[in-house]
């Protein structure tokens, strides 16, 4: 019987004390993110504080490898939802990660791993019309070449960890980068890398799948190192870009950076939110100053609401011109996840300054109700 009581209050303490799961590990389990929802910030300490704030920079993250916009935490709107990054943890942990400061002492890294939501994040993004670089993505081949002063050399499968930098950079912007076998022939190509011959490395490349290649010559520079990039697509040089750090492992990762923006640029779809701009508003139960009051303070705390200006009023309704940094479309979703509005109909406009007074427009005009 005690057995069965002390199993039956855990169980119950587990639903009690519901919420985000900071999971246990033991040792030799070693938290890290895995896929593009979940992230890893650096923190000073476990405090709830700096934990609140690194859950807003392990979002913009995610924001980035979802969308695979490197911008997505500037768009209009993100900012004020990262203050609410909270809302959207599946759960996280925290990892002790050890090294070497310059002056050759131990160091120590608190890294905090944080997993989110998928569906609430993809709402999230469909609620603020970020744009999106759908999966799956393609995993385009790098042909790399290292001068470290003894000459030219490919870096294939063999030499993958002298490559860590730049695979790791691609997996944290939301893709994948592949290596060449580094056969023979391959190896005879650092000749073509060297000089950008991006025909002869697509050509050694058929063999590979998708038939994308970055394409990438590392060297010693003044002051560090130098990286020069042409990011090919089909046969097409989409982008060439230079990177330059002290650190060789910086200068290399660049060349991930440039091949995800320009496959962004490329590939990312619209937002389903809407343009942004400023759309009519019905908002119906608009009966008293208390209400309105209600009303307007709640406007003012919605991230993508740039103005608000007033139209007209009438009993039990007041109409709106409100600046929006997404469509109505978008506006629709955020209002409906609270309790303050509900949509009745978003009318049949979704492309902003839309400010008419004739019948036509008036019926394309977005409907909420106050009160949820």
């Amino acid at each position: 019987m005690q057995r069965k009581s002390w199993v039956w209050m855990l169980a119950s303490a587990l639903l009690i004390f519901g919420g985000h799961a900071h999971a246990q590990r033991t040792e030799g389990d070693r938290a890290a993110a895995s896929g593009p929802y979940e992230a890893e910030v650096a923190v000073r300490n476990q405090a709830d504080s700096e934990r609140n704030a690194a859950f807003g920079r392990a979002l913009a993250v995610v924001l980035g490898k979802v969308t695979g916009d490197r911008g997505a935490a500037q768009r209009p709107g993100v900012r004020d939802e990262l203050g609410k990054a909270k809302d959207y943890v599946a759960g996280y942990d925290y990892r002790q990660d050890e090294g070497v400061s310059s002056s050759g002492a131990p160091s120590f890294q608190t890294t905090l791993v944080t997993r989110f939501k998928r569906d609430d994040v993809d709402q999230l993004i469909q609620m603020l019309g970020l744009p999106n670089w759908p999966q799956p993505r393609p995993k385009p081949v790098l042909w790399l070449a290292i001068n470290d002063g003894s000459g030219p050399r490919l870096v294939g499968l063999g030499q993958v960890n002298a490559a860590r930098a730049i695979l790791d950079q691609a997996k944290a912007r939301g893709y994948a980068l592949g290596l060449p076998g580094g056969n023979a022939a391959e190896q005879a190509a650092v000749g073509a890398i060297w000089r950008g011959d991006t025909a002869a490395i697509a050509g050694l490349s058929r063999k590979y799948s998708p038939p994308m290649q970055l394409i990438g010559k590392l060297q010693r520079g003044a002051g560090g190192w130098v990286a020069d990039w042409i990011f090919v697509d089909k046969g097409k040089a989409l982008s060439t870009w230079q990177t330059k750090h002290a650190d060789a492992r910086r200068a290399m990762a660049g060349g991930a950076d440039g091949a995800a923006d320009a496959l962004f640029k490329r590939y990312a779809k619209a937002g389903s939110g809407g343009p942004a701009g400023t759309y009519r508003v019905r908002i119906l139960g608009v009966d008293s100053a208390d209400s309105y009051m209600q009303l307007i303070g709640y406007l003012g705390d919605v991230s993508i609401v740039k103005r608000i200006s007033p139209v007209a009023a009438m009993p039990g309704e007041l109409q709106l011109d409100l600046d929006l940094a997404t469509g109505i479309s978008g506006f629709a979703r955020l209002v409906d996840r609270g309790g303050v509005l509900s949509t009745v109909s978003v009318g049949g406009n979704d492309t902003g300054d839309d400010k008419d007074g004739d019948a036509e427009s008036t019926s394309r005009v977005a409907t909420f109700r106050l009160g949820g």
